[in-house]
């Protein structure tokens, strides 16, 4: 499997940024016919899209298409189900029941290789487990933005921690990708740096980027540190050593949990390594 640690949002009325994108580094670059979108180029800017996806690698492109309760929704996923060229992934803004997912699936069918809900509303997220659940999806983001101005606060660490605790107990359950809001402070790499360590350690997988300059921080952050990832070959080691049975290492108990922790750690790290090679 891939391993995705960042996406680059491009948005989709602005086709000339699309091959930027692409080489911008970024695992996965997602074309927006949403938030970034105006009412009045919706029409011109899915043409543009289903333009581009002729020339574009399929496995490194997404396409977040408008809210399924939406008419422009609705003409995105009929004009995708009449595409020849897809995107390997389609993300589903505001989602909150399962049944959006599963008409996006029906639509679809297995042209595609995954689904990616935002849950951006209170609603969504009591919806959450059923949403992360449904068949396709591979991977739920937290619509952060959305979510804060429903709450009416700020879009901060604080005001947020118990949505973005409620949501990866959603991701978890059903074992699917949890990917993080974008960092709006574009000129603030030590925020970034910070907010994706507080991230990484409650558990999620990857983070947006709305700049290309937010990458580079985004996938160190998020990868197995050098320091991570010689632990984990120590702990798998001395676990193995002792024949699978729980023992005391460095002065930390080693047991099957968190062995699994460790090895998924070793998988994702080496992924990554040859991901960055084909690069």
């Amino acid at each position: 499997m891939t391993i995705i640690t960042n996406f680059l949002f491009v948005p989709a009325n602005r086709p000339e940024r699309f091959e930027k994108a692409v080489c911008s580094g970024a695992d996965l670059i997602c074309i927006d016919l949403e938030d970034s979108v105006p009412a009045d180029q919706k029409y011109s800017a899915r043409d543009s899209v289903m333009v581009a996806l002729a020339g574009l690698e399929s496995t490194k492109t997404a396409v977040r298409i408008n809210g399924l309760k939406t008419a422009e929704g609705l003409a995105d996923l009929l004009t995708l189900a009449r595409a020849e060229h897809l995107p390997s992934i389609i993300f589903l803004p505001m989602v909150e029941s399962a049944s959006e997912v599963e008409i996006a699936r029906s639509i679809l069918g297995n042209r595609i290789n995954g689904l990616i809900p935002l849950i951006e509303t209170v609603k969504g997220l009591r919806a959450g487990d059923d949403i992360a659940a449904s068949d396709g999806v591979t991977g739920m983001m937290f619509g952060g933005g959305d979510f804060s101005a429903e709450l009416g606060t700020k879009l901060e660490w604080e005001p947020l921690l118990a949505a973005r605790g409620a949501f990866i107990m959603c991701c978890a359950s059903a074992q699917v990708m949890a990917i993080d809001v974008p960092y709006i402070d574009m000129g603030n790499e030590d925020g970034l740096a910070e907010e994706c360590a507080r991230v990484k350690a409650m558990g999620f997988h990857a983070k947006a980027a709305i700049h290309p300059k937010q990458l580079q921080v985004i996938r160190k952050a998020m990868s197995p540190s050098e320091v991570e990832i010689a632990e984990a070959k120590a702990a798998i080691a001395a676990y193995d050593a002792a024949d699978g049975r729980a023992i005391s290492h460095d002065g930390r108990m080693l047991e099957a949990p968190i062995m699994k922790r460790y090895r998924r750690m070793l998988s994702a790290a080496g992924n990554a390594k040859i991901q960055k090679q084909k690069d």
